[in-house]
């Protein structure tokens, strides 16, 4: 079956969060043996606690597991969340808010250096493309600010369904008005993106890599599957 549509998930496939040492200036770490500024090693820390998905590391109350586990259900979940597990690691409080407000800060994610290029061929070539992303704020503005778009934005915290839930894929499928069979999902999580596989629609999986790695890998899956660029 011919492909009408492309879904991307949104971080680590289309776009990343990557730190800016000036984020930590000033930052300080509390611990039984008082306050530290933020190290290399501390950084790289919290900088997994923003960004890796499953957060297996941070000590949770039964409240804040809750918090975590819905957290891409809704804005004030989400900041509950992430707060407790930047102030788990350490981080004073006002700090934790101030890394967090850069977190959520779409001007903080860079594009991958061919997401616009991709972005823009499929639509001149006619077809429908979809952003499918686990997020509880608004991550339009990235896109505007890089010169990209997409037809359509089918966010977790607006239609209420997380992946790997196959109700955001059916919610993605019927605005763009294909089959799951005229699909193809790229995602850098074989778990949460591939599970767009049980609508019928097709998947590669990228590898989330620091941007300045990873110049070509959408316009090499788009290669892969016969879209040319």
């Amino acid at each position: 079956m011919p492909v009408h549509a492309v879904l991307f998930d949104f971080s680590g496939t289309l776009f990343r969060l990557e730190e800016d040492d000036r984020w930590f200036a000033g930052m300080e770490l509390i611990d039984e043996d008082g306050r530290r500024a933020v190290d290399e090693h501390a950084q790289a820390e919290l900088m997994e606690r923003l960004t890796h998905p499953t957060g297996g590391s941070v000590t949770r109350t039964e409240e804040a597991q809750r918090a975590w586990v819905n957290r891409d259900l809704a804005p004030a979940l989400h900041r509950e969340a992430y707060l407790h597990a930047l102030t788990d690691a350490g981080l004073a409080a006002d700090h934790a808010e101030t890394l967090y407000q850069r977190a959520v800060d779409p001007a903080s994610w860079l594009p991958y250096p061919d997401t616009v290029e991709v972005l823009r061929s499929l639509r001149t070539q006619g077809l429908r493309t979809g952003i499918v992303s686990n997020i509880a704020f608004d991550i339009r503005p990235a896109f505007r600010t890089a010169g990209a778009d997409a037809d359509e934005f089918v966010l977790s915290f607006e239609v209420g369904a997380v992946k790997p839930d196959p109700r955001i894929f059916e919610i993605a499928l019927q605005r763009l008005g294909v089959a799951g069979d005229e699909a193809l999902m790229v995602g850098d999580s074989e778990e949460n993106d591939g599970a767009a596989r049980q609508l019928g629609c097709d998947f590669i999986l990228v590898d989330p890599l620091p941007v300045a790695e990873r110049p070509s890998m959408l316009l090499d899956a788009m290669r892969e599957r016969g879209i040319s660029s």
